[in-house]
């Protein structure tokens, strides 16, 4: 009897982990929800040095582990829209399922192809942490988690260039 409660009991841990795959999706930048009267949780997002006016913004939560910190599909929710910066700055909102540690990483994709192109492509991550060539320009989750309480929480990301 103690196996089979042991053995609900894991399974129960395992379903209460699911909301965050649950959240698992393409968001629209809706900065009504980091508005003064949004009660969050959500980061509101203020991306700095676009290079150029042109391309697609890419912004992705996820949580702070090692395992998913930007790792492919273990983000929680994305947000992809045309760069359209004024005074060189975009301000995005990312809700978070819940108050919790995060990482969040940018990129902007200049010509809009969808591809990465290391030579004309930007990107950034919450923190600034520096980023080169020795870490692949992944910095690690330690690096790149910040706190997000009940509310908005605000960050700003510089965007770096090659």
């Amino acid at each position: 009897m103690l196996k089979v409660i042991a053995g609900l009991m894991s399974v129960g841990a395992l379903f209460a982990a699911a909301p965050a795959v649950a959240q698992h999706r393409e968001i629209g930048n809706d900065m009504n929800m980091c508005a003064a009267s949004a009660k969050g949780p959500a980061v509101l997002v203020d991306v700095r040095g676009f290079a150029a006016a042109t391309g697609n913004v890419r912004v992705q939560s996820y949580p702070a582990t090692k395992a998913a910190w930007l790792s492919k599909g273990a983000w929680l929710n994305r947000i992809d829209i045309a760069a359209r910066p004024t005074n060189g700055a975009m301000h995005i909102c990312m809700p978070v399922p819940e108050s919790g540690q995060y990482g969040i990483a940018v990129r902007h994709d200049r010509d809009g192809n969808g591809k990465t192109d290391i030579s004309r492509d930007g990107g950034g991550f919450s923190n600034n942490p520096g980023i080169s060539i020795f870490n692949l320009g992944k910095p690690s989750v330690d690096k790149a988690s910040f706190h997000v309480g009940p509310g908005v929480t605000r960050i700003t990301i510089n965007l770096k260039y090659m």
